[in-house]
């Protein structure tokens, strides 16, 4: 068997491989795509089982892809993980394949889950629809500032129809009136798009029955759940709610030291766009539930509103997670509470 340890890089990759049988061990740096390509290929042809170690990284689809169609397997591991076993204060890109294929010799690679690449596509709908929308607002919030330069001030109101007709009748100069007309242009386009990209996603959260389920509880949509759904993956991947507050980035950093206690700002590990999805549903959950609307405002009044909205997308994660491991919807989560059938003490009478 032939192990590797690759150091990835967009343009090349250095990797140290060694054969299992004769104990043979050597470097090669293999420049992407076509002579990466080649020596994997060349290794199919003859027959080799093969396992390949890298980091986890971007612009490396086509490489999974290609170990993928050769049969080839394939251990991604935690970049910061694998950090923290390099002893030598030197770093090279040599150093570095060689501690991969060291981490894999010894059975101490650190790998992490994968998602399925029905999965990964599916991602990709969710990314393309919110950076469309963050393009929609940027036009949106430059037509706004020509309303306003004129004297008007209609907020919404500006997007309904009779605030498009006085957009569209301001006297502007020559280039002030090509600017809102390539705007107005641009938003046409964009909204039908990101109206057929919803649809998309509705669609795609209708065939998923976790996210079907996520639905039921107040403020989450079908965005918001089928985010939650693909980025967690499995609920059994995670032990508790605060396991998975700390892989969305939800939990503050902290620096203490004896008896100092020191909280800083949240880490904002894990994926953004699912963080920033919840950040905006535990919102309108707190505008159309009392219950959360009290904690939220008590907890704005101690430590400010930023403060407030973050811990109530936490507690919304935690409790999408609880949902989704234990197979509850939302009334069955308010009946039984997420610790049902647990003792209050699970280490005894004290």
């Amino acid at each position: 068997m032939l192990i590797i340890g690759a150091d990835y890089h967009p343009g090349f990759q250095q990797i140290a491989y060694v054969d299992t049988e004769s104990g043979e061990l050597q470097e090669r740096r293999l420049q992407h795509r076509e002579e990466a390509e080649k020596f994997y290929r060349d290794l199919a042809a003859q027959e080799m089982k093969v396992r390949v170690g890298m980091e986890a990284s971007g612009q490396a689809r086509w490489f999974e892809r290609l170990l993928g169609e050769l049969q080839f397997e394939l251990w991604i591991g935690d970049a910061a993980e694998i950090r923290t076993r390099r002893v030598r204060k030197q770093k090279t890109d040599r150093q570095d394949a060689q501690l991969i294929l060291k981490l894999m010799l010894k059975d101490d690679f650190p790998r992490i889950w994968v998602p399925s690449w029905e999965n990964r596509d599916l991602r990709q709908l969710l990314w393309h629809r919110h950076r469309i929308v963050q393009m929609r607002t940027r036009v949106m919030n430059q037509l706004q500032a020509v309303a306003l330069n004129e004297g008007v001030r209609r907020k919404k109101a500006l997007w309904r129809p009779a605030g498009r007709i006085q957009l569209e009748s301001l006297g502007l100069a020559p280039w002030a009136s090509r600017r809102r007309h390539d705007l107005l242009e641009l938003l046409d386009r964009l909204n039908p798009s990101i109206a057929q990209l919803t649809k998309a996603v509705e669609q795609e959260a209708e065939k998923c029955s976790e996210a079907q389920r996520l639905m039921t509880h107040p403020g989450v949509g079908p965005l918001t759940a089928l985010a939650f759904v693909l980025v967690i993956g499995t609920a059994e991947r995670f032990r508790c709610g605060k396991q998975i507050a700390s892989y969305l980035g939800l939990v503050p950093s902290e620096d203490s030291s004896g008896d100092r206690r020191r909280l800083g700002h949240i880490w904002k590990q894990g994926n953004s766009l699912l963080r920033f999805l919840l950040v905006e549903a535990a919102q309108v959950t707190v505008r159309s539930h009392q219950e959360w609307r009290s904690k939220f405002f008590h907890l704005a009044m101690r430590r400010g509103r930023k403060i407030a909205k973050v811990a109530m997308a936490r507690r919304l994660a935690i409790r999408l997670y609880w949902m989704w491991r234990k197979g509850w919807n939302y009334e069955q989560l308010t009946q039984f509470g997420s610790h049902a059938g647990q003792p209050g003490n699970p280490h005894g009478v004290q």
